[in-house]
């Protein structure tokens, strides 16, 4: 298979070829003429948040492997190659076993355990409050347990990377250093902590906001907030949902230009019902509308339910929104979140012999047009 294009990573565009799986040859081709449309080449996107998606829940009691499968196939046509599932706030029990069956399938599946290099837990050691505690349900949020979280790490094998935690929760502080010790990174969200309490959470380690901006309630303090403070603290990676209903464009703007793109990760925090047909459907006990533009709201009002659109929409409006160029935007999906989550991925330029690793697509009206992707033996072309 060949890709040819423009090399956002080195600027040049080039002939990317593949075989049995892996980079077989690398050669600069001669310059588009002018006017013609720019194909972009790329490393494919990462993730680092995916609750679900086309029905498909992570957190759910139904979850199966096959799900699994076809949940990877489908984030591939919007140019995501890897993604690190996320369980959110939930019982012991299903949340061990959901782990667990997410090792076991990676275990039986070369192609899998290439496009899921670790899962995040996105509580249950949150806020309670509401507003701060989003869609989490209410009964399952509690404080910090270590020795929970290495019984779940057991489940998984290891496999989970990323833990959502709010700082003002008891405990939270040593459980922080802990979880570091473990390899674990830690990401404060769904909170409302004081300066004093988001200090202390990233002098024990902490590196990361979960989805900065959102997860919080609707109103906050002027001038002393826990948003304030986590734009201002340098050490903190921004998670940020750039799908254009989460973050309106000054929103985005602002935030990207406190934290520095260098220290900004893109994310979908795409949910179970994102990606299924305009209408209404029913996630647990909530009424939830998925809109003609693939937003998700809570029927009947202005409130949104979670995500509905994939990196392919984020990045294009990220782009729209803050003046950023391809090239920088997409090391937000690549390069970023490999880093901010030490994901044990390839980043940077591709290398002769490495595993195929490749998103080919052009820019759209609203989102990205994937033509092609390559992710080890997996190989597709699109429209």
């Amino acid at each position: 298979m060949v890709f040819i294009g423009l090399d956002v990573h080195s600027g040049q565009h080039r002939c990317v070829v593949v075989k049995d799986g892996r980079i077989a040859d690398i050669q600069d081709v001669a310059v588009p003429q002018a006017g013609e449309e720019t194909i972009y080449l790329s490393r494919g996107f990462i993730d680092a948040q995916v609750n679900g998606y086309r029905g498909v829940d992570y957190s759910g009691k139904s979850l199966t492997v096959e799900e699994i499968r076809s949940l990877v196939d489908w984030l591939a046509e919007s140019g995501t190659l890897r993604h690190v599932p996320t369980l959110i706030t939930g019982g012991y029990e299903q949340t061990r076993d959901n782990l667990a069956l997410i090792r076991d399938a990676l275990a039986e599946d070369a192609h899998l355990r290439a496009a899921i290099p670790g899962v995040h837990l996105e509580g249950p050691y949150i806020s309670e409050m509401d507003g701060a505690r989003g869609a989490h349900d209410a009964k399952y949020v509690r404080d910090p347990d270590i020795e929970e979280l290495k019984r779940w790490q057991e489940a998984a094998g290891g496999l989970v990377k990323m833990v959502t935690v709010a700082p003002e929760r008891a405990g939270a502080v040593p459980f922080i250093r802990q979880a570091v010790d473990m390899g674990i990174r830690v990401s404060l969200g769904h909170c409302l902590p004081t300066d004093e309490q988001l200090r202390a959470a990233v002098d024990a380690g902490a590196t990361m906001s979960t989805h900065l901006g959102n997860g919080s309630p609707g109103m906050l303090p002027r001038l002393k907030n826990h948003l304030w403070a986590q734009m201002a603290e340098d050490r903190l990676w921004a998670g940020l949902i750039a799908d254009g209903f989460h973050l309106p464009a000054p929103a985005l703007t602002s935030i990207t230009r406190a934290k520095g793109l260098e220290r900004v990760v893109l994310i979908s925090d795409v949910g179970s019902l994102g990606g299924l047909a305009p209408g209404q459907y029913h996630w647990g006990d909530i009424a939830v509308e998925v809109h003609s533009d693939g937003h998700l709201g809570l029927a009947g009002t202005e409130y949104l339910a979670g995500a509905g659109h994939l990196l392919d929409t984020c990045l294009s409006f990220f782009c729209r929104a803050t003046g950023s160029t391809i090239a920088q935007a997409v090391t937000l999906v690549t390069d970023h979140p490999a880093k901010a989550l030490h994901l044990d991925v390839p980043t940077g330029p591709w290398r002769v012999g490495e595993p195929a690793d490749i998103v080919r697509f052009t820019e759209g009206e609203d989102r990205l047009r994937v033509l092609g992707t390559a992710l080890g033996m997996n190989n597709k072309t699109f429209g």
